[in-house]
């Protein structure tokens, strides 16, 4: 299974979105990282449907929409009509998760699970076999350019057990403060989808950090 990265568009210039979604097309990124984030999950907004539209209107490679929303099951629905290859939900917003994640296959997209940096994986037990994705949020949501939580580490070790132990196929992606001192590292725990935001969209060559980030993990 090959490494990838993801830059998170929450750091994009939105004022020239158009310009930055043409540059993750053009560069050696795999997917587009897109959160949407309510103001009540979590203490921000950030986007909703007319702009994703928009996003997935140019985009070229895989759209990994990462909902940091409360009753995330009214809109999974929504969010593959809006062209969503991957839709992740909060363990934490979910009372039914598995009704939820079989919702999300039967609309045509990868599922994907997040945990807050409290929630233990071991919540994951019961379900990891239907999961395409566990997103482990580094840092705690809502906003970006945060501080890179160092216990993640061993959460993506425990993961990474977790999965073989249960021969489930899902993939380990890291979201929050990933930059080029932690990637290795995370890659190694077991990683292999690394989301960056602030260190790609806010560095004088954005194309030029996604490429070294890519050849860095390999």
């Amino acid at each position: 299974m090959s490494n990838l990265i993801a830059p998170s568009i929450l750091a994009a210039d939105f004022a020239n979105l158009q310009r930055d979604i043409e540059m993750v097309n053009n560069s050696e990124a795999d997917w587009f990282h897109i959160d949407i984030m309510d103001g009540v999950f979590v203490p921000n907004i950030s986007f909703g449907m007319p702009v994703l539209k928009a996003i997935t209107k140019h985009a070229t490679k895989p759209i990994d929409v990462h909902l940091m929303i409360v009753n995330p099951d009214q809109y999974i629905e929504t969010f593959a009509e809006l062209g969503a290859n991957i839709l992740t939900v909060h363990y934490e917003a979910c009372n039914h998760l598995h009704r939820t994640v079989q919702a999300i296959k039967a609309a045509g997209m990868k599922a994907g699970v997040a945990l807050n940096p409290h929630t233990p994986v071991a919540v994951l037990e019961d379900i990891i076999t239907d999961l395409d994705l566990v997103c482990i949020m580094s840092v705690n949501p809502g906003f970006g350019g945060q501080s890179f939580i160092e216990n993640t580490y061993k959460k993506v070790q425990q993961l990474k057990h977790l999965i073989e132990f249960t021969a489930s196929s899902c993939q380990i992606e890291i979201d929050g403060g990933v930059t080029d001192l932690n990637a290795n590292e995370l890659i190694e725990a077991g990683a292999n989808v690394l989301v960056a935001g602030s260190y790609v969209f806010r560095s004088e060559d954005p194309t030029g950090t996604i490429s070294s980030l890519k050849n860095l993990i390999g």
